[in-house]
């Protein structure tokens, strides 16, 4: 009995690290796999799991919904992402955002709201679209617009006191899409931001900071992982240039390997430490797992195809995918937040970029499964080679 016991766990073992092996050097799944992962996201939001996530952090409820929404666009899945708007306009959607801002609601909630609007009415005919929603759209694109006009920083608050420039970048990408869209109406408003942000970067990494004075815009923080993955995100919906030179600079001070294992992506850049928070959640060696999966986006509509690939298959291995009929989540779905994040990274398509700009010049090494494949390898080998060294052991001289 105990060496069937033992056959089986050496054959779970082995098995469990070729399974290792096919996930790191397959292709990972397209668009079928985002759409298992969207079955499995809105029977959790269905079932409250909005509700859950806001208990985890103050924007869970509101990303629940929003990346479900972004996803279901790039998937052409247009009912599936007024749905998710509808939730975001409720009173639950808009109850953290409350305050007296310049944009009413402050520009996170605002930013989202608006590029989740303008990618519905993307995806449709313009003889076809709602005209309240376009309406809705004009009208948020003026507040918007009007908020950054008025400002004397480029960084606009997300709840009283409080800036994030990513919020804002979220917010300016949604103008060119309006401009795109309908009668272009804010190319002055964005130059403009273009110029002070320019202004404002982190003087260390001469990337976007991660917070701002509220009053003038000046960095309070440097770079960090979790805000540049979704600036990276955005930015090449705004300027091709600029995005391509911040770009260059993230994938130099973020992108990494901790003990050749990679790639992965830091919270704080290279040379420096700090502490985990919400958004990055528990750093390994450095490294936040959120910013790692959400490079998977910014990376594809860098052109980076190289990296995102990698980076997708990375996740294959370490985020333990599980299957059941029709649908897919990760880490057995304990965290739905993390699959929607994952969906909308591995959906990304530009919305108002045409072409993608153009790719880094610095591809993703080939090499860069080597140390995984062999430490697979070993793991796999590991308990045939210890048994056939223990009956050697045992076998008389």
């Amino acid at each position: 009995m105990r060496r069937f016991l033992g056959l089986l766990v050496a054959v779970a073992i082995s098995a469990a690290a070729a399974l290792s092996v096919v996930r790191l050097v397959a292709p990972a799944d397209g668009d079928s796999g985002v759409r298992r992962q969207l079955a499995f996201l809105r029977s959790e939001l269905e079932s409250g799991g909005a509700d859950d996530a806001q208990q985890l952090f103050p924007e869970g409820y509101f990303f629940s919904y929003v990346l479900y929404g972004l996803t279901a666009v790039d998937l052409g899945r247009l009912d599936d992402a007024r749905w998710a708007l509808s939730r975001l306009e409720s009173d639950a959607g808009r109850a953290p955002f409350a305050g007296d801002m310049p944009v009413q609601y402050g520009i996170f909630y605002r930013g989202w709201v608006n590029w989740l609007r303008g990618g519905i009415l993307a995806r449709q005919p313009a003889a076809s679209r709602d005209p309240a929603q376009v309406q809705a759209f004009e009208r948020d694109s003026a507040d918007i617009a009007a908020g950054f006009d008025a400002s004397p920083t480029p960084f606009l608050p997300s709840y009283p006191g409080q800036a994030w420039p990513v919020d804002s970048t979220v917010a300016v990408a949604s103008l060119r899409l309006h401009d795109k869209l309908l009668s272009p109406a804010y190319d002055v408003t964005v130059i403009r931001w273009l110029a002070n942000v320019q202004a404002r970067l982190d003087p260390a990494t001469q990337l976007i900071p991660h917070t701002a004075n509220v009053d003038t815009g000046e960095p309070t923080s440097g770079a960090q992982g979790t805000s540049q993955s979704i600036i990276n995100r955005f930015l090449p919906e705004i300027d091709p240039e600029f995005a391509r030179q911040q770009y260059t600079r993230f994938r130099t001070w973020f992108l990494s390997a901790p003990l050749g294992v990679g790639p992965t992506v830091r919270e704080y850049p290279a040379g420096t430490d700090g502490p985990s928070n919400v958004d990055s959640g528990p750093l390994v060696l450095g490294v936040s797992l959120s910013a790692t999966v959400v490079t998977i986006g910014a990376a594809k509509l860098h052109g980076d195809d190289t990296l995102a690939a990698g980076l997708a298959r990375f996740g294959e291995v370490a985020g333990l995918p599980f299957y059941t009929p029709g649908t897919k989540r990760y880490v057995f779905g304990a965290y739905p937040i993390g699959d929607a994040f994952l969906a909308w990274s591995k959906a990304a398509q530009p919305w108002v970029a045409t072409p993608a700009i153009e790719p880094p010049s610095r591809a993703l090494s080939r090499w860069w499964q080597l140390p995984l494949l062999t430490l697979f390898l070993a793991v796999g080998l590991a308990p045939w080679l210890l048994a056939a060294a223990l009956r050697r052991r045992r076998r008389p001289a």
